[in-house]
């Protein structure tokens, strides 16, 4: 099932008492700037969900920088907002869809199959002369409840197997069949979801430590769209990840667990059956001192 929705497909159905808009508008390193950008003005009928007051929970030691919430605090939120388990969610950002992709994960990961990601940002909705408004919906309460599906994350402790697995293959060239997919049982992929020169630990201006988790490959998550900040198609995408093999395992990182999520979300539109998302990703991965760090390419 595709994930994303079109401009015209929304506005025809803006008003449905069935579905909620979320606007999910965020800006790093000004936390204030998204809610106050949907109170300026919005979709008509969007709530507002903050990437690091909603989306994600506290910092610690491990967990990285956006650290998943509770699942039953985010469904308390989603209860509060009107959304129930039946409701159509349909959200948007004005970042590539990275934030709003995150709100996908996250509601598909508590068990929530109903919910869409509109294509284009909110500037392009409003460049087109779709409505907005800055008027803010009075929402009824209702029930969410939270049903965790914990077959779709990886944690780090599977991951450094995972890493260290890949690594020996890479070291050993008959062991590089495992890369390509022609041994069985094959090895899991981990990608990467950086750019590519933060994965190379070329220019890294987010976490302390520079590189990539031993064994990884490259898959820049905004490759994923056209240039015009467009989604890629089915055909496009299954172009996109020809190199890897549909029946194998992927676990898909970045920085934060974030930007992960259009890259998970892309291969599950090319066809991709086993894609788990490691949530802590980079930053959680440099908070072990004993994990190790590569750099350059694989």
């Amino acid at each position: 099932m595709d994930a994303t929705v079109s401009k015209r497909w929304l506005l025809a159905r803006l008003y449905e008492p069935e579905q909620t808009i979320i606007d999910c508008r965020f800006t790093l390193g000004k936390p204030q700037a998204g809610r106050e950008s949907y109170e300026e003005e919005h979709i008509p009928g969007a709530v507002y969900l903050d990437l690091e007051q909603d989306l994600s929970g506290p910092v610690g030691a491990h967990g990285g920088r956006h650290p998943l919430p509770d699942p039953q605090v985010l469904a308390a939120r989603l209860s509060k907002l009107g959304i129930s388990n039946e409701t159509r969610v349909v959200a948007y950002d004005n970042e590539n869809g990275m934030n709003a992709a995150r709100l996908w994960w996250l509601l598909r990961y508590l068990g929530h199959e109903q919910v869409f990601i509109l294509e284009d940002s909110f500037s392009t909705w409003k460049a087109e002369k779709y409505p907005v408004t800055a008027h803010q919906p009075v929402r009824v309460p209702s029930t969410f409840v939270a049903n965790v599906q914990p077959q779709m994350l990886a944690g780090v402790d599977e991951v450094r197997e995972v890493s260290e697995r890949l690594a020996d293959a890479v070291a050993d060239p008959v062991a590089d069949n495992n890369l390509s997919g022609d041994s069985s049982p094959a090895l899991p992929v981990l990608i990467d979801s950086r750019s590519n020169d933060r994965y190379q630990g070329q220019n890294e201006t987010m976490d302390k430590k520079a590189g990539h988790i031993p064994g990884a490959v490259n898959y820049f998550w905004k490759d994923t769209q056209n240039a015009d900040g467009s989604y890629k198609i089915a055909g496009q995408l299954t172009e996109h990840f020809a190199a890897l093999d549909k029946d194998r395992e992927i676990i898909v990182y970045c920085g934060s667990g974030v930007t992960a999520c259009p890259n998970v979300m892309a291969l599950e539109k090319a066809g991709f059956k086993n894609v788990r998302l490691y949530a802590g990703s980079w930053s959680d991965w440099i908070s072990y001192e004993e994990n190790p760090v590569a750099t350059g390419e694989i």
